[in-house]
Order: C-alpha cells, then sequence, then structure tokens
C-alpha cells in the first residue's frame, strides 16, 4: 500500500472531533446573572397573583411596556439628553477644579496647607443643606443644578488624586534625578504616572457621585431631565414610571464606569496586574 494511501486511511481512522473544532462556551460566567432572574421572575409572579399593589410597585412586564412607550414618544430620549448635559457640564467643571487643587495641594507643603482644610471641611457638608443656599446664590435655573454636580465629582478626584500623589515610592523620585531629571520632569514623568491609578479610581467615584448629586439637582424646579421625569411620575402615583427613571440612571452610571476601566486598561497597560489579565 502507497504511503498516501496510508496517509488518507490514517486520517480517516483518527478525525479530529467535530466537538474539538467547536467554541466551548463557558457557563460560569453567565451564574451572576441568575440570582438577579429569580428575584425578577418572583416579582413578576408576585405582583401578577396580587402580592403587590401597582400603586407599590408596578410589574416588571409594565415597566418594560412603560419604558417602550416613553422611548418611542420620544420622551425619554428627550429628558435623557437634558440629564446628560447637566453631568457632562458638571463633570467637566468638577473634575477639572478636583485636580487642579489636587495637584497644588500634593506638590507643595504649602498648597496642602492652604488648600487641604477648606477642601476637607466642604466634603463634610451635606448637598442637601446647599441647595436653599445655591438657590440664593444661582437662581432656579441650570447654573445650581451644573454646580451641585461639579461640587459632587470635585471631592472624590482631589482626594484620590491628592493620596496618589504624596503616596509616590521616593525611590522613584531618587532614580528621576539620578537620570536628570529637573522638578518638572519628575512631576511629568514620575509624579503623575504613578499617581494615575488612584486618579483613575477617583474618577470612577466621580462618575457615582456626578449621578447622585444629578438626582438632588434635578429637585430644584427642573421642568426637563431624568429627574423631572420621576418626580412627574410620583405625582401621578406611576410606579412603573420611577422605575424606568431610577434603571435610567443605574445603566448610565454603569456605562460611565465600563467607559473608564476601558480606558484604565489602555493608560495602565504597564502594570502588571494588567497584563496578566
Amino acid at each position: 500500500m502507497s504511503e498516501h494511501a496510508l496517509g488518507a486511511r490514517g486520517a480517516l481512522a483518527s478525525p479530529e472531533p467535530i466537538r474539538a473544532r467547536l467554541p466551548r462556551v463557558n457557563l460560569s460566567q453567565y451564574r451572576r446573572f441568575i440570582s438577579p432572574l429569580v428575584i425578577v421572575l418572583l416579582w413578576q409572579a408576585a405582583s401578577m397573583a396580587g402580592l403587590i399593589s401597582p400603586r407599590t410597585l408596578a410589574a416588571p412586564t409594565t415597566i418594560l411596556a412603560s419604558a417602550w412607550e416613553l422611548v418611542l414618544s420620544g420622551e425619554l430620549p428627550r429628558h435623557l439628553l437634558v440629564s446628560l448635559g447637566r453631568v457632562a457640564s458638571g463633570l467637566a467643571i468638577g473634575v477639572t477644579t478636583g485636580a487642579a487643587l489636587a495637584l497644588v495641594a500634593g506638590l507643595s507643603r504649602l498648597g496642602e496647607e492652604v488648600v487641604d482644610a477648606p477642601m476637607q471641611m466642604l466634603r463634610t457638608l451635606p448637598f442637601l443643606a446647599l441647595v436653599p443656599l445655591f438657590i440664593l446664590w444661582f437662581g432656579i435655573g441650570e447654573t445650581p443644578k451644573i454646580a451641585l454636580v461639579a461640587l459632587g465629582s470635585a471631592f472624590p478626584v482631589y482626594l484620590t488624586l491628592f493620596a496618589g500623589i504624596r503616596g509616590v515610592d521616593p525611590k522613584l523620585m531618587e532614580a528621576g534625578k539620578v537620570f536628570g531629571l529637573d522638578r518638572r520632569g519628575l512631576v511629568r514623568h514620575v509624579v503623575l504616572p504613578a499617581a494615575l491609578p488612584s486618579g483613575l479610581v477617583g474618577l470612577r467615584y466621580a462618575l457615582g457621585s456626578a449621578w447622585l448629586s444629578l438626582v438632588i439637582a434635578e429637585q430644584i424646579n427642573a421642568t426637563a431631565g431624568i429627574g423631572f421625569l420621576i418626580n412627574d411620575a410620583r405625582d401621578f402615583l406611576r410606579t412603573d414610571v420611577i422605575v424606568v427613571g431610577l434603571l435610567v440612571y443605574a445603566l448610565l452610571g454603569l456605562s460611565a464606569d465600563a467607559l473608564v476601566r476601558a480606558f484604565e486598561r489602555r493608560a495602565l497597560a504597564w502594570r502588571p496586574s494588567l497584563v496578566k489579565g
């Protein structure tokens, strides 16, 4: 028998299993969704059985129908764009201010003495107590809403970035000096890259604080926005619309956090933990 025939016979005798070629589905990654799904199913069953009143909490199917109706009518996208505009403006101001103050306080002992004490005092003030003062200062337009979001997002960035700057390893500073870096070079090439992980953690906290601040801000004479949609639904006992608004807040916060984490993986690819992942 020729070598070609033997090779063909061997290929037929031991073919590669088809199952080995098919992509394997890792079911373990879907286990975390089992408990939320069970909760939703129990919630739906209790609503259908009359154990949960619609005035107390609408059924999941009713909430989905209301969300679809709000999307088709254009009402939800309109309010969503207003809320996104407020958060974007407030975040831009708050993150920039918090980062600038953290640099001043972190890179200078005098800056810390001037900046840190007022920031710590302001951080402890409750937001609801500031609302009347902001109304007196800025009126009832968009300014107090954006100011509250900016205030809420500034503190996490300041605290984490300040801690990151002060926590830079002195050995890295000494190594930078050995390579001839001046103070500006040390800040640019050593301090800021070393403090970046802490700053990104603060940015993630700032995003969460921004959405929490927006919930409070949109209680101030709002005529549009997700908060206004929730307040209007409360007046008419529409728990389905209220839950839709809360879900929108949650999804926006989760999406923003995912964007920061994606940026973190790219910006901090030099860290061993991320390289292994």
